[in-house]
């Protein structure tokens, strides 16, 4: 699949966001960077010699404006080099709350916006 046809398939805005993030799974617990995020995912540079897991794990993105952070259940979606694309299949009522308000300050179109949320069912 092609760069472009992978953003035609994205129903999602991504927000470039560069910051730490945690990655969590049952056994492990390492950092990497958050490249950018979305209401349906992130893509993540994380460690060289780490390996994503097969089951689900949790990515932990603190944010700068205070104790808020976004906590979601992801999945490995895609690789792309150094990065990894990641799906998020659970994300609890706080976080949400904190991912709308990240994205709806950069993309600066609140009828976008909506349209994303709406598209989440």
């Amino acid at each position: 699949m092609t760069e472009t046809d992978i953003v035609e398939k994205r129903r999602f805005s991504r927000i470039p966001f560069a910051a730490n993030v945690d990655i969590i799974t049952d056994t492990q617990f390492v950092q990497g960077r958050l490249i950018d995020v979305s209401l349906q995912g992130a893509l993540v540079e994380p460690p060289a010699d780490w390996e994503p897991p097969d089951s689900l794990f949790t990515i932990k993105l603190i944010l700068d404006s205070g104790p808020t952070c976004i906590k979601m259940d992801v999945r490995l979606a895609h690789r792309e080099e150094s990065l990894i694309g990641l799906h998020c299949e659970h994300i609890d009522l706080d976080s949400i709350i904190a991912l709308r308000r990240l994205v709806e300050l950069n993309l600066g179109n609140s009828e976008l916006l909506h349209r994303e949320l709406a598209a989440l069912g």
